[in-house]
């Protein structure tokens, strides 16, 4: 469904139709994790360390940084006496076991759609199944889901080939679990290509690429039928939105991804008379209005709310931050 929703351009410059993907940008389990770290540095004080970027963004990160964030790599740098968030991504079962038995206050932040997965690869582990991992290799998602169970309890699958060449010992006893921010049709072709060849293959009984991702991408596809490019309002590392760019480019539209409004590309630009615009998951909603803003500035821009899905999702924040919440 589209919506009008700005007036007619002004004259002066070229016209430029925008295309306003809805859904787009924060998700809960983004929501959730900001709010995490905010609640957190009220609670405690600062400063509060986080383990890795809490979603990936450098706006939100360096927001939370200005009220007392301290992101850091590893538990190590992080001294004995002081709080530490666990991202949205998830983290390794050492992780959590390390900050207890350093007696550390931790607050895990990890969205609530990741925990699922975790789960989910606890409970394959415990059946004897071995697990294979459809995701991208050094992903943190990847990497914490993959530290849940014993090492060799899993095996990463990234393309349609590795899932054609996986070799394994006992072809009867087999589940999968998927990154929940990748591709949904690049996913579809794996999933096929693993039943295909092993037909006792367990399945997940709810899709593991979450609600929001899958929404998004949906999303994509839509304003990519009418627009002449795509701007995807994003991070490189963010897999989510990186997704949205292949999914438009698989629709025949050009896609590319821009952090903020002094990226875009004018001279990539040039010569469309339609622009699709969306955010990734961990993309606050002022970029999107930067970016547009950027583009009003060069061209006489009518926007236009293209709306697929409806979202009201809500994660609750964990237990101990609910009397400040």
């Amino acid at each position: 469904m589209t919506n009008a929703i700005s007036k007619t351009p002004s004259k002066g410059h070229d016209e430029l139709r925008i295309l306003l993907a809805n859904p787009r940008g924060f998700c809960a389990g983004v929501d959730r994790a900001i709010k995490i770290v905010e609640l957190s540095i009220k609670k405690f004080g600062a400063p509060v360390y986080v383990r890795h970027e809490i979603v990936h963004n450098r706006y939100v990160v360096e927001g939370l940084e200005a009220i007392g964030a301290v992101f850091v790599d590893e538990l190590n740098e992080v001294p004995g006496d002081a709080p530490v968030v666990f991202s949205a991504h998830g983290v390794p079962k050492s992780v959590p076991a390390e900050a207890e038995q350093r007696n550390m206050i931790y607050v895990d932040a990890t969205c609530p759609l990741v925990s699922k997965v975790h789960r989910a690869v606890e409970r394959h582990q415990a059946a004897g199944r071995h697990i294979l991992m459809i995701g991208h290799a050094d992903h943190p998602e990847v990497v914490g889901t993959m530290g849940q169970v014993p090492e060799g309890s899993m095996s990463l699958v990234e393309t349609v080939e590795d899932a054609e060449a996986l070799d394994t010992e006992n072809p009867g006893k087999l589940a999968y679990v998927t990154q929940t921010t990748l591709s949904v049709d690049d996913t579809a072709d794996i999933v096929k290509t693993l039943e295909n060849r092993f037909p006792d293959l367990n399945n997940p009984k709810k899709e593991d690429i979450c609600y929001a991702t899958t929404n998004r991408q949906v999303a994509v596809k839509e304003i990519a039928k009418q627009a002449d490019r795509v701007i995807v309002i994003g991070a490189p590392n963010s897999s989510n939105s990186m997704r949205l760019v292949e999914v438009s480019e698989k629709c025949g539209c050009p896609g590319k991804l821009v952090q903020r409004g002094a990226d875009v590309d004018w001279d990539w630009l040039a010569g469309a008379k339609t622009v699709g615009i969306t955010a990734g998951a961990s993309a606050p909603e002022i970029l999107v209005e930067e970016v547009i803003e950027a583009i009003k500035e060069r061209y006489a821009a009518r926007v236009e709310l293209v709306t697929t899905a409806e979202e009201n999702v809500v994660f609750k924040v964990p237990p101990v931050l609910k009397d400040i919440a």
